[in-house]
């Protein structure tokens, strides 16, 4: 199927609800999984917000169509869109800010990817690094359009409402136990924290938060599909919605207070 119903985690609540928050996990470039999820979703009301937890671009083919996508959100629905800056778009504004950023170089993290996109150039090979005469493009991220770069600035690292708080990559601790996000002295860490402590060891108002694939979180203490580990991350406090998509995976959503899912795959 192109892409299976919603599913819901756990409750009986009604079909319809209001003040629902709608949570979408890292999209890397893959605008065909956007499109896929935001087709499942139901009608939505102003009273509806969309939230997005980072990552928009870099290792899926069309990073721009999906930064397109999402800038266009507001105009095009009633809901509120809230998106999130991940690490991805925190370390192309370093690049813009300061040149040079090892980040952008491994091909692993498919910056190359996000570069060709906007000059038109061919989807990379698997590996594949940058050409010589884009290696200045790159390295500077001068090839990003004004507007683009000016949208990522604007990202906010958190976010918070009734039904828990939001970040792409997790909570830092501090002397006394796990920080809320104003505690966060460099609210970047927002975009780039990953501990397993985190997973295992937070206790309170729910967080939810994308970065780690969710393989790599502790599967035995998830209380949602424990057997298959590229599924959402779910325990008492925590929600890991990083699926993989960009690297093979899927892009997962989550319906609250319902706990529905939504899914590309």
């Amino acid at each position: 199927m192109w892409a299976r119903p919603a599913r819901r985690l756990t409750g009986d609540q009604p079909a319809f609800m209001s003040d629902r928050t709608f949570i979408f996990g890292d999209i890397h470039g893959e605008i065909d999984h956007l499109e896929r999820v935001l087709a499942q979703l139901p009608s939505l009301a102003t009273d509806d917000t969309l939230v997005f937890l980072g990552d928009y671009v870099d290792r899926g083919p069309d990073s721009r169509a999906v930064v397109a996508r999402l800038m266009a959100l507001p105009a095009r629905m009633p809901a509120k869109v809230v998106c999130l800056r991940g690490n991805h778009e925190d370390a192309w504004l370093r690049v813009r800010r300061e040149g040079c950023d090892q980040f952008v170089l491994p091909p692993a993290h498919g910056c190359l990817a996000a570069l060709r996109s906007f000059t038109g150039g061919p989807v990379p090979a698997p590996g594949e690094s940058a050409h010589p005469d884009e290696m200045e493009l790159l390295t500077m991220g001068d090839f990003w359009p004004a507007a683009v770069v000016a949208w990522m600035e604007a990202l906010p690292f958190w976010f918070e409402n009734e039904h828990g708080i939001y970040v792409h990559a997790g909570l830092p601790r501090g002397p006394k136990g796990f920080l809320h996000p104003r505690e966060v002295a460099v609210p970047a860490m927002l975009a780039w924290v990953r501990t397993r402590d985190f997973a295992l060891h937070y206790r309170g108002k729910k967080v939810f938060f994308g970065h780690t694939p969710t393989e790599l979180l502790p599967q035995e203490i998830s209380l949602h599909t424990p057997d298959d580990p590229t599924d959402m991350f779910v325990t008492e406090d925590t929600f890991g919605l990083d699926t993989g998509c960009g690297r093979g995976g899927f892009l997962t959503a989550l319906e609250l207070p319902a706990r529905r899912g939504y899914e590309s795959r």
